[in-house]
């Protein structure tokens, strides 16, 4: 695969003067496949994707998403279809706080602007449909990826992401539409984690390099599809990897590459045995303490209730959740940090979610309202992922201050 030197638009780079999108053109097989970079918050690079595809270069259209964003891009109100009790069963409400964290971190950059987060991908779409071209979607999952990322890291590394998250979604700087050029440089998730991809290299992998591959893969499958010529609308930070992967001799087949690279690593097993080993040193202390005295063993369980289930509680309040949900909370958290097989937080915001269901309004109005701080609590959806958040780190911050209590009543410390 070499760049097409007698095409006037090629470029041995994918650097580009300033005001103009990043492009090369090479071949793969028999298909000429040309990647043009832009920034997905930027008038001139949705601008670009249409001037590009209205040539009449090319017969198929590739674009940076994967099924589910493509599917959100293209409809946004099918999340007012979003069941959040099924979100709650399913252990998924980890990850829609990331996803939504990630939208509004992007969202928040468009406000400031006028333009629609994903406007390159969403005009590569809308033209593509007008040429009658079809539209290929070569990037990974958002969950892979992010799973991809935590298992990759040790568990002590892994509180950098989240406070890339959290930060993306705190900071209220305002940055210039020059500034949002300069995300032709970079990776949008990239920089949502405020630079932790660039200097660790277990975030690295998962959220540019892989994806780089994977991407360089997709387009290597599509080629084999007959097209002449495809046009893959790319964020620039992608293109320097994706064309090196597709110069480089693959000797895989795109097949195995996107198998391998859409697995999610297993978890190790120990840390699952942790809850179990404090839950059963929990309960060897009351008993203990009940063998000794049964003053001593009563005045364990108050502890570990008041504990438990007052920051529990606590973080329902700062939730602003439901008074019911949060007495929900302070019963449930000294039963439930005892049984690992359900936690406070799912109980907590099944009842916030059952009390104060989200109407259809609150879904559509979810990315916009997560753009701002204070609209996490005010719409109902992005609220009962709070409730789900801060009554989960109440009671796991109690688990262990009523632990080293007890200790200190057992040793009488």
């Amino acid at each position: 695969m070499t760049v097409a030197d007698n095409d006037p638009t090629s470029s041995n780079d994918t650097g580009a003067p300033p005001g103009e999108q990043p492009k090369a053109t090479l071949q793969v097989g028999g298909t000429s496949v040309t990647l043009l970079g832009t920034a997905h918050v930027s008038r001139l690079s949705a601008e670009a994707v249409k001037t590009e595809i209205i040539t009449g270069l090319y017969d198929a259209v590739a674009i940076e998403l994967c099924p589910t964003r493509h599917r959100n891009l293209e409809r946004p109100d099918d999340m007012g279809k979003l069941d959040m009790i099924q979100v709650l069963r399913e252990g998924k409400a980890p990850m829609v706080a990331a996803s939504l964290a990630l939208a509004a971190y992007q969202q928040r950059l468009a406000d400031q602007f006028g333009i629609e987060p994903g406007a390159d991908m969403r005009a590569a779409m809308d033209e593509a449909k007008l040429a009658g071209l079809p539209v290929l979607l070569v990037d990974r999952d958002l969950g892979t990826t992010l799973k991809r990322c935590y298992r990759s890291m040790p568990f002590w590394q892994r509180m950098p992401m989240v406070l890339g998250l959290i930060s993306s979604v705190m900071s209220k700087q305002e940055i210039s539409e020059e500034q949002i050029e300069k995300l032709k440089e970079g990776d949008v998730l990239e920089t949502t984690f405020n630079e932790f991809a660039e200097n660790d290299k277990a975030l690295y992998g998962p959220l540019i390099d892989e994806r780089d591959r994977y991407m360089a893969a997709k387009i290597r499958q599509d080629a084999r599809l007959g097209y002449k010529h495809i046009l893959a609308v790319v964020g620039a930070g992608h293109m320097k990897g994706i064309k090196r992967y597709l110069e480089e001799e693959e000797p895989a087949t795109p097949e195995t590459v996107i198998e391998e690279l859409e697995s999610v690593p297993p978890g190790a097993k120990w840390p699952k045995l942790i809850p179990w080993f404090v839950a059963a040193l929990v309960i060897a202390g009351f008993v203990l303490g009940f063998l000794r005295n049964p003053d001593l063993g009563w005045q364990l369980i108050i502890d570990w209730t008041l504990i438990n289930g007052g920051l529990a509680g606590i973080g329902a309040i700062i939730a602003l959740a439901h008074p019911v949900t949060i007495i929900t909370s302070a019963l449930a958290a000294p039963l439930t940090s005892l049984n690992p097989t359900i936690g406070v937080g799912f109980v907590a915001a099944a009842v916030e979610a059952l009390i104060r269901k989200p109407s259809v309004g609150d879904f559509s109005r979810l990315r916009q309202d997560t753009s701002r701080l204070k609209g996490w609590w005010q719409n109902r959806v992005s609220r009962v992922l709070l409730v789900f958040v801060l009554t989960t780190l109440g009671s796991a911050s109690a688990t262990y201050i009523a632990g080293f209590k007890m200790v200190g009543r057992l040793t009488g410390g």
